[in-house]
């Protein structure tokens, strides 16, 4: 009876490392897999979310700058006509 409890003992051991050695595998092919995808997005040129949402801070800064212009160059235009 002790040599079987022993076997069972070592089948359980040799079970533990092996999930051990499984998850070892997930995590590497895991950061394995990170690491592909950061490269390929790298060579695509695609913009990180902040540089998106700095630019288009700028792209709304500049259309209200032209609307404010807009509306000077219309009070100037409508004083001058006036004024003629």
């Amino acid at each position: 009876m002790q040599t079987r409890n022993r076997l069972l003992d070592d089948v359980s051991q040799l079970m533990t490392n092996a999930m051990g050695v499984a998850q070892g595998a997930r995590t590497e092919a895991e950061t394995a897999m990170k690491s592909l995808m950061d490269r390929w997005l790298a060579d695509r040129d695609f913009v990180t979310r902040e540089e998106f949402d700095a630019v288009r801070a700028m792209a709304q800064k500049a259309r209200e700058e032209n609307e404010t212009l807009k509306a000077r160059l219309a009070a100037l235009e409508a004083r001058g006509d006036s004024a003629s």
